[in-house]
């Protein structure tokens, strides 16, 4: 991968040109460095939705879907396909950081825009702290005498550092990341493969269809926390200032990482229940939280337990807290820049072209979220995948209104179908989150409400210079 002292090709500067003026055309000048490729996206898609993802929830899963975890995976992938459909439409309208916040804000209205930046800063202010909080569980498994919260200081140290010295070192590090659980992955599958020709277990429908416990309703219960390792494509749209392309790359990468983690997720799922006893439930507690490790070790071997404990935490967690601590930072960024967040947010480092200031809000509420919710890895789940679904269905709305009813668009699937599918899916769904989901949501969104109606009483708008 080029270095940021490369020069650029006629080629990419060409194009680099052309995504610059698009972004003027909106109000916005290039500020952060356009260097990624679409192999640089795709690889911090991946790292952000994690190749391992539903290794941390994998007993949680199972045991809400009486063992169809399979068919959950598949079904919540399904979902995410309509909003990854919605994502790559407005990632070529509007090549801009923002993702769903510019993408709302642009499709429908500043208010509207402003409300789904602020449903999800519930996911995005949540989920690196969530991430520290699963890899310091992983951690204790091994090493129970450290207390959790100091894994989570430790890891989100290397990772502010990391981020703070921009795009490329992030970029450069995720490729690492992604070889080594790429790595971890093969080697579980293969094992398990072995093990069923060993007739250790054998193949069968259980995982994806149980007619004794089957319903709609018991699928989509347990979809929002399956939704929490799709959530991550989203991100993607992020680096439309950054990407070589801008929009076009980001919308092809879009696509690219979400067809990928379906796959990657449902096979590993779908293997590792094969190894479950009699389709028994977890027990509450450390059998549920570390479900896989222990499938693991009987798939593999009792060494590779260890090895794939420290990957998932040391490597595939903190991977993923590394890519949504900068995603982050990004929509903070964008909003601030908007005059929507303190306009200090917005500042860019000269030296490393990445929003400094909003990076360092970010690692200091992360340290507060996840010191304090040590132990509390239901309640967070809940938290952040409300928000993610709820900015997910106004991103169906704005596809609609601006293709669909502004633009008169004749592609009906893209334009209309997709994003209606998409809005049922998601908001059914979303109807079926817990109550303390719903409470806390809903909350978060009833203080956004009030924000947004103060900052369109107070006339803000893209040019206004004072901050909030």
């Amino acid at each position: 991968m080029k270095s940021e002292s490369i020069a650029t090709s006629p080629d990419d500067a060409g194009v680099n040109d052309v995504e610059e003026q698009k972004l003027g055309a909106l109000g916005y000048k290039q500020e952060l460095n356009r260097t990624m490729t679409l192999t640089d996206v795709v690889v911090y898609g991946l790292i952000f939705m994690v190749p391992l993802a539903p290794v941390a929830v994998f007993g949680t899963i199972f045991n809400f879907s009486h063992g169809m975890a399979a068919l959950v995976y598949l079904v919540a992938g399904i979902a995410m396909y309509f909003s990854a459909v919605s994502y790559k439409e407005m990632a070529k309208e509007y090549p801009v950081a923002g993702s769903v916040y510019s993408y709302v804000r642009l499709g429908t209205t500043k208010f509207v825009g402003f409300l789904s930046g602020w449903a999800i800063l519930l996911d995005y202010l949540l989920l690196p702290a969530l991430l520290l909080i699963l890899a310091a569980s992983a951690m204790a498994a091994l090493m129970p005498d450290v207390p959790g919260w100091i894994w989570v200081i430790g890891f989100l140290v290397v990772v502010a550092f990391i981020n703070l010295r921009g795009i490329v070192v992030t970029a450069r590090m995720n490729m690492i990341f992604l070889i080594i659980q790429g790595a971890a992955l093969i080697v579980f599958v293969g094992g398990a493969l072995v093990a069923i020709a060993q007739g250790r277990a054998q193949f069968s429908l259980a995982p994806f269809y149980q007619p004794e416990f089957f319903s709609w309703d018991l699928v989509f219960t347990a979809i929002p926390v399956a939704a929490l390792s799709y959530i991550g494509f989203d991100a993607i749209s992020t680096l439309n200032e950054e990407a070589k392309g801008g929009g076009k790359t980001v919308s092809k990468a879009t696509m690219i990482v979400l067809w990928l983690v379906i796959a990657l997720f449902v096979a590993q799922v779908y293997l590792a229940a094969l190894f479950v006893p009699n389709n028994t439930p977890f027990a509450d507690g450390d059998a549920v939280n570390n479900a896989f490790y222990y499938i693991a070790e009987t798939v593999v071997a009792p060494w590779f337990k260890i090895v794939f404990t420290l990957i998932t935490a040391m490597i595939a967690l903190f991977a993923n807290v590394l890519v949504s601590h900068a995603t982050t930072s990004k929509m903070i960024f964008a909003m601030a820049r908007d005059g929507q967040l303190p306009r200090r947010l917005a500042v860019v480092s000269k030296k490393h072209q990445v929003p400094t200031a909003a990076m360092i809000v970010v690692t200091i509420l992360t340290t507060i979220i996840g010191v304090l919710g040590v132990g509390q890895i239901d309640v967070i789940v809940t938290m952040v995948t409300f928000g993610a679904l709820t900015a997910y269905i106004l991103l169906h709305i704005s596809v609609i209104i601006h293709f669909g009813v502004r633009q008169s668009s004749r592609k009906y699937f893209i334009h209309w179908i997709s994003p209606v599918l998409g809005i049922v899916v998601l908001g059914y769904a979303l109807y079926s989150t817990n109550i303390l989901a719903k409470i806390i949501g809903i909350s978060w969104l009833a203080i956004g409400t009030v924000v947004a109606l103060i900052l369109k009483r107070s006339g803000r708008t893209l040019e206004t210079e004072d901050g909030l």
